[in-house]
Order: C-alpha cells, then sequence, then structure tokens
C-alpha cells in the first residue's frame, strides 16, 4: 500500500478499511511511516472525520498494539477519563475517594493536550514519583492499594501513545474520532469493566459546545458497547477555570487540600457526582444518595486521603507531599493580577489562560518540552463573580518575572466583563447513563 494514497484517500472523505487502517498505524510505529506523513493522516481524519466502524477498527488496533489486562469481575473495576479542561484536577482527588469507597480503579493515563494539563504531567510534580510501570506492576499497585495511574508504555497501548503526543503538537487534538479511540484503547486495554466520562464543555475544553459533545458521547457509548464495556456519561460546564489554581504542582496541592476537607464548590460538585456514577455503574452502590454519602464519609473520616498517601508511596512518591505540601516544587515569584476595570465576570477565556500559562512553561510547546513543574495561576474569580478595578484577582507563579508579568497580563485581557449582574452557571449540565 502506498501511505500518500491513503492520506489523499481520507483527505478526501472516503472511508479506510481495516487492513488500510492496520497497515498505516504499524508502518508508523514500526518507524516505515515517518511522523510527517503521521501528520498528515491525523489532519486528514481532524478534517473529514471517520464512520464508526472505522473509529471501532481504529480502537482495536490501539489496543491489539500492545496487552490487554484482565481483572476478575469481583475486583469491582471502574475509572474515568476527562476529554481536559483548565484547572481539571479532578482525578487527583477522585480516584482515591472511590477506592477507598471499595472499587478498585486500574487507570492509564496521559500527558498535557494542548493549553490542558495532564493528569500525568500533575502526579510527576510529586516528588520522585513515577509513571511508568510494567503490566506486572501495575496489577501490584492496584492489589496493594486499591488504585494505579501509569502511562501508556511499549506494554499498555503504545500505538496511542506515539499518537496521542504527536496530536499535541499537529493541530489535531480536538478531534472526535481521535479522542474516542484515544480514549477508549486505554480504557480498555488497562482493565476497566466500566467507565464514566466527565465530558468538558466550553471555552476551557476542547469541545466548545453541547451538539459536539453530544455526538462524541455516542461515539463513546457505542464503541464502549461494541468492545464490552459500560459507559456513563456526564456532560461538566468548563467555561471557568476549575478550582483555584492552575499548574501541576499547584494542582497537587489543591487536591491535598480537598482531601484534607477545605471547602472547595466547583471540585466538590463535579467530585462527587463522578464518584457516584463510578460506585453505581461498578455495582458498589444501588442509589446516588448512598453512594454520596459513601463519598463524603471517606473525605471526612481521612480514609481517602490515607488512600492517596499508600498510592503515591506505592508509585514511588513521597507521601509527606500529604502532610507538607511546601514539598511540591515551589516557584521564585508570584505577579499579582490585577483587574483593569469593574464589572460582572460574563465570559472567561479559559483555552488562552492555559496556553498563555505555556509562556511560564506549565505546559509544552513542543513534544519534547520540558515542564516546570512549579509555575502556575492562582485565579479566584468565576462567571458572575464582580471585580473592582484595581483589585487583585489572582496570581502568576513564574520562575521568570518579566514572562511572568507578560502572562498576567495576558490572562487579565481574557476576563469579559458586563456592567449588570451575570448569573452563575450550573456546573453539572447533563449525565447519559
Amino acid at each position: 500500500m502506498n501511505p500518500v494514497e491513503l492520506i489523499i484517500k481520507k483527505r478526501d472523505g472516503n472511508k479506510l478499511t481495516q487492513n488500510e487502517l492496520e497497515f498505516f498505524i504499524k508502518s508508523y510505529l514500526s518507524g516505515k511511516i515517518p511522523e510527517y506523513q503521521m501528520s498528515a493522516m491525523l489532519m486528514a481524519i481532524f478534517f473529514s472525520g471517520m464512520e464508526p466502524e472505522e473509529i471501532q477498527t481504529l480502537t482495536e488496533i490501539y489496543i491489539n498494539s500492545g496487552k490487554w489486562i484482565k481483572f476478575p469481575k469481583r475486583m469491582n473495576t471502574v475509572d474515568k477519563h476527562s476529554t481536559g479542561g483548565v484547572g481539571d484536577k479532578i482525578t487527583i482527588p477522585l480516584a482515591p475517594i472511590v477506592a477507598a469507597c471499595g472499587a478498585t480503579i486500574p487507570m492509564i493515563s496521559g500527558r498535557g493536550l494542548g493549553h490542558t494539563g495532564g493528569t500525568l504531567d500533575k502526579l510527576e510534580a510529586i516528588p520522585c514519583f513515577r509513571t511508568d510501570f510494567s503490566e506486572t506492576e501495575f496489577r501490584e499497585i492496584i492489589t496493594k492499594t486499591g488504585l494505579s495511574i501509569i502511562s501508556q508504555s511499549k506494554e499498555l497501548v503504545p500505538a496511542d501513545r506515539r499518537i496521542y503526543a504527536l496530536r499535541d503538537v499537529s493541530g489535531t487534538v480536538e478531534s472526535l474520532p481521535l479522542i474516542t479511540a484515544s480514549i477508549m484503547s486505554k480504557k480498555i486495554a488497562e482493565g476497566a469493566q466500566n467507565l464514566v466520562i466527565d465530558l468538558k464543555v466550553g471555552t476551557g475544553a476542547f469541545i466548545k459546545n453541547m451538539e459536539k459533545a453530544e455526538k462524541l458521547a455516542k461515539l463513546l457509548i457505542n464503541t464502549g458497547k461494541c468492545l464490552d464495556q459500560k459507559v456513563s456519561v456526564v456532560f461538566t460546564d468548563m467555561n471557568s477555570p476549575l478550582g483555584n489554581y492552575v499548574g501541576n504542582a499547584l494542582e497537587i496541592q489543591e487536591s491535598i487540600e480537598y482531601l484534607q476537607g477545605k471547602k472547595l464548590p466547583d471540585i466538590h460538585k463535579i467530585t462527587k457526582v463522578l464518584a457516584e456514577e463510578m460506585l453505581i455503574l461498578s455495582g458498589i452502590a444501588k442509589t446516588n444518595e448512598l453512594a454520596g454519602k459513601m463519598v463524603e464519609d471517606v473525605i471526612n473520616n481521612g480514609k481517602a486521603l490515607d488512600v492517596f498517601k499508600k498510592f503515591i508511596e506505592a508509585q514511588k512518591g513521597d507521601p509527606k507531599v500529604c502532610d507538607d505540601t511546601s514539598l511540591l516544587p515551589q516557584a521564585k515569584y508570584q505577579i499579582p493580577i490585577i483587574a483593569d476595570k469593574t464589572g460582572w465576570v460574563k465570559e472567561i477565556n479559559s483555552q488562552n489562560i492555559g496556553f498563555a500559562l505555556i509562556d511560564v512553561n506549565a505546559g509544552r510547546k513542543k513534544l519534547d518540552s520540558k515542564l516546570d513543574y512549579s509555575t502556575g495561576a492562582y485565579l479566584i474569580k468565576k462567571i458572575g463573580d464582580k471585580i473592582e478595578k484595581g483589585e487583585e484577582i489572582g496570581k502568576v507563579y513564574c520562575n521568570d518575572k518579566e514572562i511572568g508579568k507578560s502572562v498576567s497580563q495576558k490572562i487579565m485581557s481574557n476576563y469579559f466583563l458586563d456592567d449588570y449582574k451575570i448569573e452563575k452557571t450550573t456546573i453539572i449540565l447533563k449525565i447519559i447513563r
């Protein structure tokens, strides 16, 4: 087969066969097809889309590029995946909460894509924390703690690992077929029998509107059904950055504070709803009321934080960060973000805020960009909040003062105000079971 002909075929909107897709992906993984041709194929898929059968085929190719882990049904395996957003650290507290309630969480996660941070990047801000474990080690950690979060490897979904990174630097992150194959391949290969999707919608998400979000949800649910995985989708608002902090170590700090009992309204609302879905889907709880009580209990009695400590230790990190967050990487400077006008927050371009923070190395510009785990921002204003001119609405954490000042101004320029009071947005938009 000729790679150029296949690129043109997909570019022109035609369906690729199973043999053609297998040839292209396997040839890329073996080095016979270079990155520029793989990037061209990704862009062709981005513009032309894929049929459901193609997406299922691509998902299976991803899975079969490595090992497929299976756990006994009695282990109540369940996982959660977020489509990504600015300040989205939900996985960090959610996984130990659900594990503390009795579920088993095998999770293969990803790094930052575009303007959003990745769960692995955040966790690796913890001193000595590792995510590169073999299948055997993955199983051992899960048996010991009920929870493990690892990266893709040569053993587990290597095709998606390679292509996932390439999507980040080729402008093809938002492709619904590529999102579907990436999510479902990891979640099926890791052995989770049940999956809850946190499908984020808004300016800080890859999916900007409900119409596109519902299309993606349908693809995820149908692909799961074809490959024997139960999927539930929770649509959540991503028009304001989540929580108060954005940035790798800063989001770990905020997650620890939440597990310690600090009240964070938007974080708690999403975490609790997702945890309830996970507990119901896995059969641990029969009702939302019971699931909700279980969640509140393990936070209040400290069991969730204990699970998080054991999880960190099992993955070779320093669990002392749960008692002293100053052990996390610390930035030299904190540059204030000062409001240049008065009004009610009508809109926040969270995506642009995410891109602005790449300037302080909180995210990647290139595939091999080195992250600065200590950098990020503290942002306290949400849609519907009042801002006064001259008020400090946040801070930029950085290690270069001049770049930090520039980022501070960029962030402020992405808050859009109105003279009249704005209604606060609903954070849980819809649930499809």
